[in-house]
């Protein structure tokens, strides 16, 4: 039986939105016949709209965010070409955020985590938010520190390769369902890219995650972390927070200003 299609759409999309995230979640996709997670399926789309397999809820439980753990795992191990680098077949622009106000998401063929995380992403999110009279330039000067601090911070994981990532994982990005039979997490809405495996992970944590030990531990029994993961968990959380202070401003300002002084302390 065919899946029952579900329809996102906005008008007057930013150029290149819907096919990128349509080509991201292929890209991902195609790391389930390796175990991978599975990932909503994409049927098409165009300048305003992507369509997409509608998917029935259901709740999460102990055995299947352990198997979602493994599995995300699997599709890190998939990789990528570079840090930085777009979903496969596709040279356009990439977008992070929500659906009314996404931002544009570097891409490029970074070599190594450090030079990728400033260069990519933390420096462009404070500009941003600096444009925007959010942040300002004193968070400039306190992300620069950040920055500087980076080899430190990264300790071993800063030798980590490529990985194949979601980009945009936190708990509203997981949906749990039981239309195959047994309880399994679908992931959807992805800001996609090679990046670094420790990005997923920190920003499922962000807002909270049922089972998350569970997942951790699933996720270890495939690709053990650098020592240290749990250390690192606020550094990558510093990038989806600037982005909130891009599009909501208010508490997520003092909550960035407070997360890089603990890196710093």
């Amino acid at each position: 039986m065919a899946s029952a299609t579900y329809r996102k759409s906005r008008a007057f999309a930013p150029r290149g939105f819907f096919e990128c995230e349509g080509r991201g979640l292929e890209w991902l996709a195609a790391a389930e016949t390796d175990g991978g997670p599975r990932v909503v399926k994409v049927f098409g789309w165009g300048d305003n709209y992507l369509d997409i397999e509608r998917i029935s809820p259901a709740s999460p439980n102990p055995t299947a965010a352990f198997a979602f753990g493994a599995a995300l795992a699997r599709m890190h191990d998939a990789g990528a070409d570079y840090f930085g680098a777009p979903p496969a077949g596709y040279d356009g622009t990439c977008y992070f955020g929500p659906l009314q106000d996404p931002v544009p998401m570097d891409t490029g063929t970074w070599l190594d985590p450090a030079t990728y995380y400033a260069e990519g992403r933390l420096r462009p999110m404070v500009e941003l938010g600096i444009a925007r009279g959010e942040l300002n330039d004193n968070d400039m000067a306190l992300t620069e520190d950040v920055i500087a601090a980076l080899p430190e911070l990264l300790g071993r994981a800063a030798a980590d390769r490529p990985a194949r990532v979601h980009g945009d994982l936190w708990s509203g990005n997981v949906m749990w369902t039981a239309d195959h039979g047994g309880t399994e997490a679908v992931l959807i809405d992805p800001a996609a890219h090679g990046g670094h495996r420790e990005e997923d992970l920190a920003m499922l944590r962000l807002f909270g995650m049922a089972y998350m030990s569970d997942i951790n531990a699933g996720y270890q029994s495939v690709h053990p972390l650098k020592a240290g993961w749990e250390d690192r968990i606020t550094l990558w959380q510093l990038y989806p927070i600037a982005g909130h202070c891009v599009f909501f401003g208010g508490g997520y300002v003092s909550q960035y200003r407070s997360m890089c002084r603990s890196l710093l302390s």
